[in-house]
């Protein structure tokens, strides 16, 4: 609303709401804080975790940060920028997303301190920006370089440690890295060639990785071979029938022998097909698209297990691990075909899959989770895929830190440091930056019910002494070298972590101006605590 001299122009429309100021900002940091509340029990090994339920009934329980901010429905916009910043930490590392979160939101807390002091916004944000700056040097400079199976090995277990495949992390882990290792390449290593299938039944122990591919069909025909072997695999993704006419045609039958002679071209059109797939070699025939009832009685009887309208997915994921060539045509399929060392349908619980596997020179490969309810899989499944997120990015840059908050705590202690040669106000937000870091250490104590001051006291002590891997060992309460209890996590995650962080929470400090509509919850403006 504006004045022309007393009358006012009301500019926004009927019901709209503004908040300005101070008002505005605040709403933003309480809203940005109650995201990271959400989630901050659920961080560490002792974590808890979540039942969340939708108004279909649906049930997910998770301890996974961005699955449980993605399940809680988000509506208040500057809550929605923190849950951005959880979905990029898992796009970009596949891991520290609760680390992420709750970061965001003790910065938002320490930045509101500064602003009841009559600290500009954007005197904090240049703070911010100057500490994460030095922080990324800081970590680069702990950085350990590590290579070798045993190294991914302990991010695997890293990563699944308090989640709900803990109890078999070991065996899981060693799975997460043979996929991981299988799948790499000159190009690098692309997790979309790694299936993760869940399959409800046996336990959590009977996982098991598959150099090939597992399907979520059936034979085409029950008298097909169940168990094919030394397989030559033919994949198609044109269907297996007559083919239509280019054009729209139509076709006067006058006479009984009219019509048996065009379903006898037909037929013969079918059995030249079949004939061409057969003469190739093909034991094992899938198709993206249909095949033809008579094509499938004359594969069945030529003893070939053909799998129709299968997903692209799964024909693309077919071609990286038998080394077929993905065709359409009928000409030169000798050199189309593929090789697996076992092809078979197999009943697993209530369903039926088909196994591809034991390729000889595979390059996707699938994992099969298995758990007692669907729950515990669901579960299962995040944790290793969170897993293979870590152990990617960690083959990949080779580099490693130290975990159980021991690069929060060194980090917040140099941080420290380089605030005495910032000049300005900026200095005060260099040291709030410095002091939010501490919030992962301190959530790592709480959750375990160990003393948060008592744990930074300590390692605060170890890391003024020089002892930099030094952590909090969640189960003994007492500090540890983290390096030495094989307790490690990619760089990538903490870099990552700390900018994403750091410009969400840069970019909701400058608004100081928010417009609601007027059809938005309680007559167009956002309750502060509203999710």
């Amino acid at each position: 609303m504006a004045y022309v001299g007393s009358q006012p122009i009301y500019i926004l429309s009927e019901g709209s709401r503004r908040t300005s100021g101070r008002d505005a900002q605040s709403m933003n940091i309480v809203a940005g804080r109650a995201v990271a509340e959400a989630v901050r029990t659920t961080l560490g090994p002792k974590g808890m975790d979540k039942m969340l339920v939708d108004t279909m009934g649906n049930v997910v329980i998770t301890n996974d940060g961005v699955t449980i901010l993605d399940e809680m429905d988000v509506d208040h916009p500057a809550a929605q920028m923190i849950v951005e910043v959880a979905q990029t930490q898992e796009d970009e590392t596949g891991d520290g997303t609760t680390t992420a979160v709750i970061l965001a939101g003790e910065l938002l807390a320490r930045a509101e301190d500064l602003l009841e002091n009559d600290v500009h916004p954007t005197v904090v944000a240049n703070g911010y920006r100057f500490a994460a700056a030095e922080a990324r040097d800081v970590l680069e400079s702990l950085a350990t370089e590590v290579e070798g199976e045993d190294a991914l090995r302990e991010i695997a277990i890293t990563a699944m440690t308090g989640k709900g495949a803990e109890s078999s992390r070991d065996l899981l882990a060693d799975l997460v890295v043979e996929a991981v290792s299988t799948v790499e390449s000159e190009d690098g290593i692309d997790l979309d060639d790694v299936v993760v299938e869940p399959i409800v039944g046996g336990s959590v122990a009977d996982s098991h990785l598959v150099r090939g591919v597992v399907m979520d069909k059936e034979r085409a025909h029950e008298n097909m071979p169940k168990r094919v072997t030394d397989a030559k695999v033919l994949l198609f993704d044109a269907p297996i029938e007559v083919r239509e006419t280019d054009i729209d045609a139509s076709l006067d039958i006058t006479s009984p022998a009219q019509l048996e002679g065009f379903l006898a071209r037909e037929e013969a059109e079918i059995r030249e097909m079949v004939d061409t797939i057969v003469d190739s070699g093909a034991t094992v025939v899938v198709c993206q698209k249909a095949i033809d009832d008579l094509a499938v009685h004359y594969l069945s009887k030529a003893g070939v297990l053909a799998v129709k309208r299968a997903k692209k997915s799964d024909v693309r994921a077919l071609a990286r691990a038998t080394g077929a060539t993905i065709t359409s045509e009928f000409e030169d399929l000798e050199s189309a075909l593929g090789d697996a060392g076992l092809v078979e349908q197999r009943e697993m619980g209530d369903e039926t899959r088909i196994f591809v596997e034991d390729c000889p020179d595979a390059k996707a490969v699938t994992l099969v989770l298995r758990g007692g309810t669907e729950h515990v899989v669901s579960e299962v499944e995040r944790a290793v895929e969170d897993a293979l997120g870590v152990v990617r990015v960690t083959a990949l840059d080779g580099r490693v830190l130290a975990g159980g908050g021991a690069p929060e705590i060194e980090l917040a202690r140099q941080l420290r440091d380089f605030a005495d040669s910032v000049s300005g106000r900026e200095q005060l937000a260099v040291e709030a930056f410095a002091g939010a870091l501490e919030i992962v250490p301190r959530t790592l104590a709480e959750n375990a019910g160990l003393d948060p001051i008592d744990s930074l006291v300590d390692l605060r002590a170890r890391h003024e002494a020089g002892d930099a891997n030094v952590g909090l060992d969640v189960y003994t309460g007492a500090t540890a070298d983290m390096m030495a209890q094989h307790v490690v996590e990619p760089v990538r995650v903490k870099l990552q972590a700390i900018e994403s962080a750091t410009e969400a929470v840069e970019l909701l400090l400058r608004i100081d101006d928010v417009v609601a509509a007027g059809d938005l919850k309680k007559g167009g403006e956002f309750d502060e605590m509203d999710f």
